[in-house]
This record gives C-alpha cells, sequence and structure tokens, in this order.
C-alpha cells in the first residue's frame, strides 16, 4: 500500500454510511424470507440489487476507496507472477502425491511399532 491512501482522515459521514449499509443488507436478508411467496427470480433480482448498492455506498467510505486500491494493487501483482506450465503443475502434483503416500506408509510403520512396544510394556493384547 502507499503512504497516500493509509492517511487520509475519515469523514463523519462513514458512519451513517456503514449505517445505511447495514440497513440495506440486513433488509435483503429479511425481505427474502418475508416474501417467500414472491418468485425466486424477482427475489435474487431485488438481493443483487441491494448488495450492488450497498457495494456502492461502501466505495464511498475511506475504508472502501482502501479496499478498492488494494483490489487495484494486487490485480497488479498477479499479473507479475509467473504461473507454471502444465508439466510443471502435474510433476510437482506428483512429487507431493508419492511424498504424501511415503509418509503415511511411514507413519503407519511409526504407529504399529509404538503400539507394539507399548503392549509389550504393559503385558496389554487388542
Amino acid at each position: 500500500m502507499n503512504a497516500s491512501t493509509e492517511s487520509q482522515p475519515s469523514t463523519s459521514l462513514d458512519g451513517l454510511k456503514w449505517v445505511v449499509i447495514i440497513l440495506l443488507l440486513a433488509g435483503a436478508v429479511v425481505g427474502n424470507y418475508i416474501f417467500t411467496e414472491e418468485s425466486v427470480l424477482l427475489r435474487a433480482i431485488a438481493i443483487v440489487i441491494s448488495v450492488v448498492v450497498a457495494g456502492l455506498i461502501a466505495m464511498q467510505t475511506e475504508k472502501g476507496r482502501t479496499a478498492v486500491a488494494f483490489a487495484k494493487e494486487s490485480r497488479t501483482e498477479v499479473r507479475k507472477v509467473v504461473w507454471p506450465t502444465r508439466q510443471e503443475a502435474i510433476q510437482t502434483t506428483a512429487i507431493v502425491l508419492v511424498v504424501t503416500a511415503i509418509m503415511s506408509v511411514l507413519l503407519w510403520g511409526l504407529d504399529s511399532v509404538l503400539f507394539w512396544v507399548v503392549g509389550f510394556i504393559t503385558g496389554l493384547k487388542v
């Protein structure tokens, strides 16, 4: 994050905006339960509209602007990632599967040996 987004003070209307956002989202949830007789499509559209409006209002707050800036910076960083080729991904997956199988056999053997030792010491057989 750059220093310009971290040092901006919060405005007094941000609290009111967050109250409106919470009311919109709560209204969407409550409305979905109240209007169960209505079409699922209509209820889904109403919920999507409520969430979009709440998101647009949230983007007008200081935390929202910070989140948008973070998302833009994250997108830029993801573009810089060098993704593995298909063959590299398959080879890495095969290595992980083989090592997992080897470790499971080793842990099973260690568990069996310890079970036998404890049974031998205590004289209990299961």
